[in-house]
């Protein structure tokens, strides 16, 4: 790998390191806890359209279910932009 690469990685892992110790009482929550904290204050009898047909079992097991789909996610977003970056160097070769 490159400098420039080296220095990216480094600077995502401090973005992602420094809020911890800069506030580290906070409580990293979702924004779909806080949306229905906001909800009930509102309009406390306001009733859920559906119940999920599965809860996962801890906070835990959710946090890895999203970690998992974001990876995925970006894997995904990887793999194209790699195909797309080998169908231009194997166009480029071939001219």
């Amino acid at each position: 790998m490159n400098k420039n690469t080296w220095i990216l990685l480094a600077l995502v892992v401090i973005l992602a390191v420094v809020p911890l110790f800069l506030n580290p009482e906070s409580e990293f929550g979702g924004a779909d806890g806080m949306a229905e904290e906001v909800i009930a204050e509102v309009e406390p009898d306001v009733e859920p359209w559906f119940e999920p047909f599965w809860e996962p079992p801890g906070g835990e097991t959710e946090s890895l279910l999203f970690a998992l789909q974001a990876a995925l996610g970006a894997g995904l977003v990887a793999y194209y932009f790699g195909v797309k970056q080998g169908e231009k160097h194997a166009h480029n070769i071939a001219s």
